[in-house]
């Protein structure tokens, strides 16, 4: 009898696994066999499909392997979206939705007979790609912009890169010209914003500190804290918070830091969500960083002006300009605008909003500045026919190293509704060197949404 029992019980419990195998099972397969299709070369072997930009332009074949552009410029600017042949570089966005241009569902599988396979349509332009590309030229960096109405976007260049069609010799280098050439900056970099984040401390004292607008603040280049001090290049004497976010005064922003505070710091840059990853079309950015726990009064003062150990995702950035310029309220960004199969649409993007970030008040006293900052400072000529809003950047790395160049902003133009952010590494001063770079860029922005 012991043993029929003992049986039993393990008749029992094997039975209960195999239930519970089978019901994970389901759930993965529920949630997860859209991917599987991509990610298992099911949708190569069912009939492949195409990518194309948002002209229509074709950008990349599925059919038995991978056909890119016949233009090798645009092969270059779009591979770190497309992926290479060789699984270095992955193609999240393409992966993701695999299922819908294979013309899958759940209880049919892949439905499509026609053989021809599905169309995935991405937002950005390949001609913007290719002028931000060959405006970078061999410098390492990344450079984004996106519609901040609709989320669209139209530009997101990584450097270094290559040709998928005339592979180098990238092991065999020496030059360092492709040091982390498999990292789509973009997406999975985190830099040090220099200067760039003094528009999240300008924003928060606009919040948090009544009279804010009444305050002046006096630079006389150096400004200590016992044995350390925080420095500026020159004496900007008097200033108030206009002229010093102009300026890009360290040592006013440095007496703006003890206004604000540590606490209202922290809590404004959650709010903001300037170190929060991103999560669109199956990518997840990487997140940034902004930690003042346990520090001196000199290294919070640092870390408002955007140096310590604050870290920013150019894709996450770059949605904060776009919040700012729509009144503190923006759109969440993406690539892949639609996907097709046979004719039917599969998938249709919806604009989603990032919430609101700030009052309508400080967002718009923070465009006025921004624009300020292009108009007696970086110069407007730069930028025929667009109202540019922006802030320079110059992060500093420490030691011997150049500093990385910053420029993030937007548009202010109804028809032009652009947000942007450019990172040139080892780029030296923000404006010097982004601003020629930004000014192709936004020119390609324009000619394609004009001729859209």
């Amino acid at each position: 009898m012991n043993r029929v029992t003992k049986r039993t019980w393990l008749m029992s419990v094997f039975i209960g696994v195999l239930l519970l195998g089978m019901v994970f099972f389901l759930g993965e397969y529920a949630t997860q066999a859209g991917t599987w299709i991509g990610t298992a070369g099911s949708l190569q072997s069912s009939g492949g499909g195409t990518v194309v930009d948002r002209s229509g332009e074709v950008l990349l074949t599925l059919d038995q392997g991978r056909t890119y552009s016949e233009n090798a410029t645009t092969r270059k600017s779009t591979l770190h979206w497309l992926g290479d042949r060789n699984g270095f570089i992955s193609a999240t966005a393409v992966n993701h939705y695999a299922g819908q241009m294979a013309g899958f569902d759940l209880f049919n599988g892949i439905y499509d007979a026609s053989g021809e396979g599905g169309q995935e349509v991405l937002t950005i332009s390949a001609k913007v790609q290719n002028a931000a590309l060959e405006a970078l030229g061999s410098r390492k960096g990344t450079i984004g912009v996106y519609n901040y109405k609709t989320g669209e976007i139209l530009c997101a260049v990584t450097s270094p890169t290559y040709d998928p069609d005339n592979v180098p010799d990238i092991a065999g280098d020496t030059s360092g010209a492709y040091d982390g050439v498999y990292l789509n900056r973009f997406l999975q970099s985190a830099y040090v914003p220099g200067s760039i984040f003094k528009i999240v401390t300008v924003s928060t004292a606009l919040e948090t500190v009544p009279d804010i607008l009444d305050q002046t603040f006096q630079c006389y280049g150096r400004l200590e804290y016992g044995t350390e001090a925080v420095t500026c290049e020159v004496a900007h004497g008097r200033q108030n918070l206009k002229q010093a976010f102009a300026n890009s005064c360290n040592c006013a922003f440095a007496q703006i830091a003890e206004l604000v505070g540590k606490q209202n710091m922290v809590k404004y840059v959650n709010q903001f969500q300037v170190v929060e990853p991103l999560h669109f079309d199956g990518i997840t950015t990487a997140k940034g960083n902004y930690d003042i726990s346990e520090t001196a009064q000199v290294s919070f003062a640092w870390s408002c002006i955007g140096q310590h150990s604050d870290l920013i995702n150019p894709a996450r950035y770059m949605t904060f300009m776009g919040a700012i310029a729509s009144g503190g309220s923006g759109a969440e960004p993406y690539i892949v605008s639609q996907v097709t199969n046979g004719g039917e649409i599969t998938y249709q993007a919806k604009t989603t909003s990032t919430g609101r970030l700030m009052s309508e008040e400080t967002a718009a006293t923070v465009r006025e500045y921004m624009r300020n900052n292009v108009q007696s400072v970086y110069g407007s000529g730069n930028f025929p026919g667009l109202s540019v809003c922006a802030k320079s950047g110059t992060s500093q790395l420490g030691g011997t190293e150049v500093s990385n160049a910053m420029f993030a902003g937007f548009v202010e133009n109804e028809e032009y509704p652009l947000a942007f952010i450019v990172v040139v590494e080892n780029g030296g001063y923000g404006s010097h060197t982004c601003v020629p770079i930004l000014s192709k860029v936004l020119a390609a922005c324009k000619e394609v949404l004009d001729a859209a």
